[in-house]
């Protein structure tokens, strides 16, 4: 029986398809010379300090349908940004996300911040996309790729200018990702086969991952006390989107997550 993950690779595949039908390969390639400048992603995760948050612009999701309703993602953006995030994460999914590459581009208009491009990357054709819609980082995600490509992507990320930041799950693709050479590597807590979350599979992984690697926590990161296991437990940064995105203040849940305003 089919996965939630087989499904969404389904659907990007025939939408990566259609979207080649309407502009070629070809014609992405040459407006690259006048797309935005690339910005350093590694950079601010890599620091030394306290974790450091990418934060998500994040409209639905598959197992809790829309997230927020009154959803402005340049708002959003602006608010992570104020309130010290260090990168910022959007989703570009539509079918199951309702995500939009419409608003990477709107938000690098308004925003110094740099972006990752969140999708179910799967082509060359939709590392262009990101490139010229201003992303200065992708999500190249393991379970979706096989060695051949994971490597092909990954190398042609860098080649375009951005960083990739490599995410799995299951703990035996692990040195598929050290393989491709992956340095920003992200730990996923949830089960993209079945979306149930373990907080503690970021914590087993990290112990498995090259020090010189910068890791990042993703999904199920809920408050503060979460926020402080993962740092004690060596973990580099968290991307958070769905526990931001659904309080009522965004900036008040941002400083919360990073304990801003407690005392030492």
């Amino acid at each position: 029986m089919p996965t939630i993950l087989d499904k969404i690779v389904a659907t990007k595949r025939e939408e990566i398809a259609n979207a080649k039908q309407h502009v070629a390969e070809s014609e992405l390639r040459g407006q690259l010379e006048k797309a935005p400048a690339v910005r350093d992603f590694f950079g601010p995760l890599a620091r030394e300090g306290p974790i450091r948050l990418i934060a998500e612009v994040k409209k639905a999701s598959p197992s809790k349908g829309v997230i927020r309703s009154d959803f402005d993602p340049v708002q959003i953006a602006r608010l992570y940004e104020q309130h010290g995030a260090s990168c910022l994460s959007v989703l570009t999914d539509k079918p199951y996300f309702q995500g939009s590459l419409d608003y990477l581009q709107q938000i690098r208009r308004d925003v110094a911040t740099p972006l990752l491009r969140k999708d179910f990357i799967l082509d060359t054709y939709q590392l262009l996309e990101a490139r010229l819609a201003g992303a200065d980082a992708v999500l190249l995600i393991a379970e979706c790729l096989d060695d051949c490509l994971l490597r092909k992507l990954h190398t042609e990320t860098i080649e375009l200018g951005m960083a990739p930041l490599v995410e799995f799950y299951e703990p035996s693709n692990l040195a598929r990702v050290l393989e491709a050479g992956a340095t920003l590597i992200g730990v996923n807590n949830r089960d993209l086969r079945t979306f149930e979350v373990d907080l503690e599979h970021t914590i087993r992984m990290r112990q498995e991952i090259p020090d010189e690697c910068v890791v990042v926590g993703e999904s199920g990161i809920r408050t503060r006390n979460d926020v402080e296991r993962l740092e004690a437990a060596g973990i580099d940064a968290i991307l958070v989107g769905e526990q931001l995105i659904s309080q009522p203040n965004i900036g008040a849940a941002v400083d919360d997550l990073l304990g801003k305003g407690q005392a030492s």
